[in-house]
C-alpha cells in the first residue's frame, strides 16, 4: 500500500474536524495491510458507558497491490461492508475521498436527524459536515 496514500486519507481525516470539536468528534484512518477502514470516533457522552470513545466505522478503503488501485465499500447496519458500485477501482485515492466528501447516495454519512437528535441510537449525518458547513456561512 503505498504510504503516499496511507498519509493523504490520514490528512483527509484530520481535516474533517474543527480543532474545537475534537474533544466531541474524531474521524480516523484504521491501517491494515490491505485496506484503510475511516471511523468517526465519540467522546463518551454517559458516565456509566465509561471513559471509552465509540467507534463506528464509515467507509473502508480497500487497495489492490496487483492492479495498483483502490476500490471504495461501504457498511451497512450489520457492521459488514459492501462494494460501492457508483465508482469503479481507481489509482487514485483522492477520488474515493471526493465520493465519500459528496456522499451522493446519502450511504456514507447519513442523512441529519431531526433537530436536537443525537442520542447514539440514531446514526445522524456526521457533526462534522454540519459543524463545517454553518462555520462557511
Amino acid at each position: 500500500m503505498p504510504e503516499t496514500d496511507v498519509a493523504r486519507v490520514r490528512r483527509w481525516c484530520v481535516q474533517r474536524v474543527p480543532e474545537q470539536a475534537l474533544d466531541q468528534v474524531r474521524v480516523e484512518c484504521e491501517v491494515t495491510p490491505r485496506h484503510l477502514t475511516i471511523v468517526e470516533r465519540r467522546a463518551p457522552w454517559r458516565a456509566d458507558y465509561g471513559r471509552e470513545w465509540t467507534r463506528f466505522p464509515i467507509a473502508r478503503l480497500r487497495y489492490t497491490k496487483t492492479t495498483r488501485t483502490w476500490s471504495l465499500f461501504w457498511r451497512d447496519r450489520n457492521l459488514r461492508f459492501h462494494r460501492y458500485d457508483p465508482l469503479i477501482s481507481s489509482d487514485r485515492v483522492n477520488e474515493l475521498l471526493d465520493e465519500i466528501d459528496h456522499d451522493p447516495t446519502g450511504i456514507f454519512w447519513v442523512d441529519p436527524c431531526p433537530q436536537g437528535i443525537d442520542d447514539r441510537a440514531h446514526r445522524c449525518r456526521s457533526f462534522v459536515p454540519k459543524y463545517q458547513a454553518a462555520r462557511a456561512r
